[in-house]
């Protein structure tokens, strides 16, 4: 057997010659469409009102895309906010954080930014611990960063800045695929809200929760990344190519509980307890 056709639910590359996909198309002679499933919208005003959170009354963002960034200064300029020069800025990764000049003047000691996982970015948020944070959400989000502030008893407001709906999918037929390339939840509810799940091919999903989402949902997934030995969404899709091309039987893709993250949490509640403990002082000796 060989895959013919995948569809990637990535908008397709500036130039594709210089994408990491195509290499991989002329390795394995196959063709590859691109087709976002989804599509970010900022809340309006009204939605962002309803939920009770003053901008004012925080001293530090926590962002993680691009999109929650354009949708908190654009809030800020319709309900006549000015953002104080003291404000902080928390984001995921570098990327991110550099997003930030398009609205202010970037100084390292105004912002700071993780190296893109989970851990870095909770490690980053527990140095500041005092600050009172705004942690911009787009709608759904995944509970677990705001469930880990809260048990570590952080000040902190989750906000939804933006929303995640289904782009339009008029024009895709899953049928012709013989693999589709998943990189969100968000991507599993569009493709299983758009065409159910019986005519669907197998996935192919990157990051755990997609994995999870997806295995949820009923699909099968047959690669994904990352992994050591896929670290890409590439690679995952290369050793499915190959293998099947070779005749091997594929195994579904299974969840695994990461142990680490958990024990990472308790590692930083300890932390912030040792530091919240007030000290007796010693008596003098006489």
């Amino acid at each position: 057997m060989k895959v013919n056709k995948i569809l990637v639910s990535q908008p397709r590359p500036a130039v594709v010659e210089k994408s990491p996909f195509y290499e991989f198309s002329q390795k394995h002679e196959l063709n590859i469409d691109y087709k976002p499933l989804i599509r970010v919208v900022g809340v309006t005003l009204k939605e962002f009102r309803a939920q009770r959170t003053e901008i004012l009354e925080h001293t530090t963002m926590i962002f993680s895309s691009r999109t929650t960034i354009d949708s908190f200064f654009r809030i800020c300029e319709e309900a006549r906010i000015t953002v104080p020069e003291t404000m902080k800025y928390i984001c995921n990764t570098e990327a991110v954080a550099l997003y930030l000049q398009k609205y202010i003047v970037y100084r390292k000691r105004k912002i700071s930014f993780a190296d893109g996982t989970f851990n870095s970015l909770l490690e980053l948020i527990v140095k500041h611990k005092d600050e009172k944070f705004i942690l911009a959400l787009t709608e759904p989000f995944k509970p677990e960063l705001p469930d880990t502030l809260t048990k570590l008893k952080l000040k902190v407001s989750p906000v939804v800045f933006a929303r995640t709906v289904s782009a339009d999918l008029s024009d895709v037929n899953p049928e012709e695929y013989d693999i589709i390339a998943l990189y969100s939840p968000n991507d599993v509810k569009a493709l299983v809200d758009s065409f159910g799940t019986e005519k669907l091919p197998v996935v192919a999903t990157f990051g755990d929760a997609t994995l999870r989402a997806a295995k949820e949902a009923g699909l099968k997934v047959k690669a994904s990344a990352p992994s050591p030995e896929a670290p890409s969404m590439v690679k995952a899709l290369d050793i499915y190519c190959r293998k099947l091309e070779e005749g091997q039987e594929i195994d579904d893709a299974e969840v695994k509980e990461d142990l680490e993250k958990e024990e990472f949490i308790r590692a930083q509640q300890t932390k912030l307890q040792k530091k919240t403990r007030t000290r007796t002082p010693k008596k003098s000796v006489q």
